[in-house]
């Protein structure tokens, strides 16, 4: 009887309790690989972004339009900031001589809404103290090499006469 009862167990693990274990095992297997797979592709869908947001200091621009080309030394008598964050910029440039010169005296800002795909950075100006550049749209190919940002694209502004390349480099101010 004890033989029995022991041949009834051993047939009831292998073939009752063992298929069913091994059921859960595969499917726990299976749902592991299948929750891997997709976080392994939400990885890799995810294009990497550039990092722009910060506060750029603009060191040099060139400025090439109808073959004449004007490299302006951002760096001596003026100061010109731009400001990233997620979704906006805003740039700023005034005169270091505080307005004393008023022949020499600037202030220009702007800002407004951007986009960035890769390195095809979109500046839509919405605001900006020379009211003929609101509205337009700017498209840059952009470069980030350590600290340093390069912004390349033509600024097109039909009612200003406005058409030319423009080239500039700024450099990450620390916070």
């Amino acid at each position: 009887m004890e033989k029995i009862i022991i041949k009834i167990k051993a047939y009831h693990y292998f073939h009752v309790i063992k298929p069913i274990t091994m059921k859960i095992k595969y499917s726990l297997f299976l749902l592991a690989s299948t929750l891997l797979s997709c976080m392994a592709q939400q990885k890799e869908e995810k294009p990497k972004q550039i990092a722009i947001a910060g506060t750029w200091k603009l060191i040099t621009g060139t400025l090439i339009e109808k073959g004449d080309t004007t490299v302006t030394d951002y760096t001596k008598n003026m100061s010109f900031i731009k400001i990233i964050n997620d979704n906006h910029f805003a740039f700023l440039q005034h005169d270091l001589d505080k307005g004393k010169d008023s022949a020499k005296a600037v202030y220009v800002s702007g800002g407004g809404a951007y986009s960035l795909k890769d390195s095809n950075y979109t500046e839509h100006l919405e605001y900006c103290s020379d009211r003929q550049w609101e509205g337009n749209d700017f498209d840059f190919t952009i470069n980030i090499h350590n600290d340093t940002l390069t912004q390349k694209g033509v600024e097109k502004v039909k009612s200003a006469g406005v058409n030319r390349l423009n080239i500039e480099k700024y450099v990450r101010l620390k916070d």
